[in-house]
């Protein structure tokens, strides 16, 4: 594979990356309850990794990945801390 063409399928994508972000941030506001606006925020999250991801290929720095490990695992422990309260709530 060539080089340009790895380019702008990077380019493409973080296009499309940057569009599902704006429609996730579009259900984060009109998200009729508290769960769909936390599972679009979740959402937001994972494509934000995607769009970094999508910047360390466009640049080549590599320097980048630890940010986006960092977001995932806070996105993750944000998740796991809502279901808890959820559950918490639920039990009452």
């Amino acid at each position: 594979m060539s080089f340009g063409l790895i380019t702008a399928v990077a380019t493409v994508v973080l296009g499309m990356l940057i569009a599902a972000l704006f429609l996730s941030f579009v259900r984060l506001l009109r998200g009729p309850s508290t769960p769909d606006r936390v599972v679009a925020l979740d959402l937001m999250t994972t494509i934000a990794v995607g769009i970094i991801a999508a910047y360390i290929i466009l640049t080549n720095e590599p320097a980048f990945l630890d940010t986006a490990i960092v977001l995932s695992l806070i996105s993750f422990l944000g998740t796991i801390a809502f279901a808890f309260y959820i559950e918490q709530g639920a039990a009452r």
